[in-house]
């Protein structure tokens, strides 16, 4: 079944034009996984410092496979430093089944 994840950071103005080339790096390498769909990053017009990341994946698996890969870990590793704690994520998958 189908996924999306959701990641939401905080990035303070002076750190963006470092995350920027962080965040790039890690769709580019997201896009060849298996299982990936698309993905998407949106700005808080009311709260600028606030990103979120939505991807799609076709399974949780696919998703929790490239969460683990030791390559989204370094770039990972790279952003939680930069931004100074660990990034959260929550999955959700399409309608209501049991």
């Amino acid at each position: 079944m189908a996924v999306k994840i959701l990641i939401k950071r905080r990035v303070p103005e002076e750190k963006a034009k470092d995350m920027i080339p962080l965040v790039r790096q890690m769709r580019a390498h997201a896009t060849s996984q298996d299982g990936y769909i698309s993905g998407e990053t949106l700005r808080n017009l009311e709260k600028p410092e606030e990103f979120l990341v939505i991807s799609s994946w076709n399974s949780s698996d696919d998703w929790k496979k490239w969460l683990s890969s030791q390559e989204r870990k370094e770039i990972q590793d790279k952003i939680d430093s930069l931004l100074g704690g660990k990034t959260d994520y929550e999955i959700f998958h399409y309608g209501f089944t049991e």
